[in-house]
């Protein structure tokens, strides 16, 4: 499982990618396994204000439903077009090609708050 050293990470398994006050977002390698084999992603909260820990979208695997919670405050301000033909980008590279949305921060200094590579390897036990 990979476990890149330049993300943070949520206990709920999505990574960010801080840039200045802009963001990408997505699920890790972790949670990408334990969902299976993903369908679809549904993403329909561009433009709208969410705090951290809010839903933002879904993401449909074969056997299940999760929803996909934001990591810190802020507007999201694009989502990934090519995960609507291609959702199992997320499976396959998921800090790459399977990242799901970008977003504006309200304060990126909340980024600091998440936990880091280190901290997340040791909460999904590896």
């Amino acid at each position: 499982m990979e476990f890149p050293a330049s993300l943070r990470y949520t206990k709920d398994h999505e990574w960010i990618k801080v840039e200045g006050d802009t963001a990408t977002v997505g699920v890790t390698d972790f949670a990408q396994r334990e969902l299976g084999d993903i369908v679809f992603v549904d993403i329909n909260t561009v433009g709208k204000p969410l705090s951290a820990n809010e839903i933002f979208g879904t993401v449909e695997a074969v056997k299940t439903v999760s929803d996909l919670y934001l990591p810190v405050s802020g507007t999201i301000t694009e989502v990934n077009s090519d995960l609507e033909a291609n959702p199992e980008n997320v499976n396959n590279d998921p800090y790459g090609k399977g990242w799901m949305a970008k977003m504006t921060m309200d304060n990126p200094a909340d980024a600091d708050g998440l936990l880091d590579a280190a901290a997340y390897k040791e909460l999904v036990g590896e």
